[in-house]
C-alpha cells in the first residue's frame, strides 16, 4: 500500500474541545500572582467583535495579556503538564483509532493546528506525529513576548500550509481531517478530506461540497 500524507487538525478533531483557553487559563491558575491579568479577558473579547472577529488578533491579545513576561522555564514546565493532561484525558477515541491506522500503514503524520507552538508540538510528539505546523509565538530571549510570529493557521492560511506540505512531499496522496467549517477550504482540495465532529452548520456545508462526515467522539 502506498504511503499517504495524513494531516490532522487538533482542537475538536483529535481533542474533544478547544485547547488554547485551557492552556492560557491553566498557566494563570498555576501562577496565581498573575490572576490580576484575567482582567484582559473582557476587553479582548469586546475587541474581537469590534475588529470583525479576527481570531488571530484575539489569540495574540490573550497570549500577551496572560502570559507575557513568563520565563521559558515556567512555560516549558506548564507545557509538559498540560500536554500530559490533554493526551491522558481529552482525546477523541475515533481520532486515536484513525491515527493508529495511519501509523500502522506507515503514513506520514502531520498535526496542523491554529493553536500555539508553545504546546502543540509537545502534544504532537506524544501522539507520534512526524511534523507539527501551528501558530508561532514571539520570545524576547528567555521571556515570552506573546505576539504572533506567523499568520493564524486557520482558513486560507491552513490551505497555504497544506499546499506547502504537499510541495515538500510530492507525488503521494493526502488525507486530511478537520472539524470546523473553515477546514472545508483545505479538506475539499485533498484526495481524502473528512469532516470530523462537525457541528450542524459544518456538516451541512460538507454535504453540499461532497466532503464525507464522521464522528470521532
Amino acid at each position: 500500500m502506498a504511503v499517504k500524507l495524513a494531516i490532522f487538525d487538533l482542537d475538536g478533531t483529535v481533542t474533544r474541545r478547544d485547547t488554547l483557553f485551557g492552556y492560557l487559563l491553566g498557566f494563570v491558575r498555576e501562577h496565581p500572582t498573575r490572576s490580576w491579568r484575567l482582567g484582559v479577558l473582557p476587553p479582548a473579547m469586546a475587541a474581537y467583535f469590534v475588529d470583525g472577529r479576527d481570531r488571530g488578533r484575539l489569540k495574540e491579545r490573550l497570549t500577551r495579556g496572560l502570559l507575557s513576561g513568563a520565563s521559558r522555564t515556567e512555560i516549558d514546565a506548564w507545557t509538559e503538564t498540560y500536554a500530559d493532561h490533554v493526551v491522558g484525558r481529552e482525546l477523541c477515541p475515533g481520532a486515536l483509532a484513525r491515527l493508529a491506522q495511519h501509523r500502522d500503514a506507515g503514513d506520514h503524520l502531520v498535526l496542523l493546528s491554529a493553536s500555539l507552538d508553545l504546546y502543540v508540538p509537545a502534544i504532537g510528539r506524544r501522539l507520534g506525529f512526524a511534523e507539527t505546523v501551528c501558530t508561532g509565538v514571539l520570545w524576547n530571549g528567555d521571556r515570552l513576548d506573546g505576539r504572533l510570529t506567523t499568520a493564524n493557521r486557520r482558513g486560507e492560511e491552513k490551505v497555504r500550509c497544506v499546499e506547502a506540505l504537499r510541495a515538500r512531499h510530492p507525488g503521494i496522496e493526502c488525507c486530511a481531517y478537520g472539524n470546523d467549517a473553515a477546514d472545508l477550504l483545505h479538506l475539499r482540495r485533498v484526495e481524502h478530506g473528512v469532516l470530523t465532529n462537525g457541528n450542524e452548520r459544518a456538516r451541512r456545508a460538507a454535504q453540499r461540497l461532497g466532503v464525507p462526515c464522521e464522528s470521532w467522539v
